[in-house]
């Protein structure tokens, strides 16, 4: 029987890191500080061009293994909205989207460094942004918790209050939609299930 490939997270994220341990997988994780600058580009295929990148920058480091890039980004009326640099950037992304809807997209690489073949798709989740007031978005900005997050929010934290509804993936939301990870790693010809830890082992 064949051993299953490794999987490697090319994300220095938190949140996508646990998705995948909670799912049953433990990853290793190799950062891959590439550029995130993309210039004028629509959300939906610069989050996969940043997935791509970040993937194909790991891959010559790992024989045998399953390398996944992903990256996300925010997108309101047209224009994508990344990480916050400062609590000012913080309030002025939640003045925005109080009370709007927007669209969170996360664009996936998967790449088998055993053939060289290589798939990438974005999934999108709808996200309805409730009203938080002045004060409430002034204490959330000071927090710093907002500053790793595309569109200063998160389903879970400090920002998680101030979401109203998800129309899509909750696990997109967090970086790493798990329905479409399915989807890359049967078009790879892997079964997800080979990639689960053994039943009633502890994540790594």
């Amino acid at each position: 029987m064949t051993a299953a490939p490794r999987l490697v997270l090319a994300s220095g994220s938190p949140a996508r890191l646990r998705v995948l341990r909670d799912a049953g997988f433990d990853p290793e994780v190799l950062v891959s500080g590439v550029d995130e600058h993309l210039g004028d580009m629509r959300t939906a295929e610069a989050v996969v061009v940043l997935a791509e990148r970040k993937a194909s920058a790991v891959a010559p480091r790992c024989e045998d293994a399953l390398v996944l890039g992903c990256d996300s980004l925010l997108e309101l009326d047209g224009e994508s909205l990344g990480k916050p640099a400062s609590g000012a950037e913080v309030v002025a992304m939640w003045r925005r989207l109080s009370g709007r809807d927007a669209r969170l997209r996360t664009g996936h690489c998967l790449i088998d460094t055993r053939s060289g073949a290589r798939v990438r798709e974005v999934d999108s989740t709808s996200i309805r942004f409730g009203r938080p007031t002045d004060d409430e978005i002034s204490v959330y900005a000071a927090s710093g918790q907002a500053l790793g997050l595309a569109g200063a929010f998160s389903i879970e934290g400090y920002g998680g209050p101030f979401v109203d509804g998800i129309d899509g993936v909750p696990s997109n939301v967090l970086g790493l939609s798990l329905p479409l990870l399915r989807v890359l790693l049967a078009k790879l010809g892997v079964p997800i299930t080979d990639l689960w830890r053994t039943c009633g082992e502890q994540p790594g």
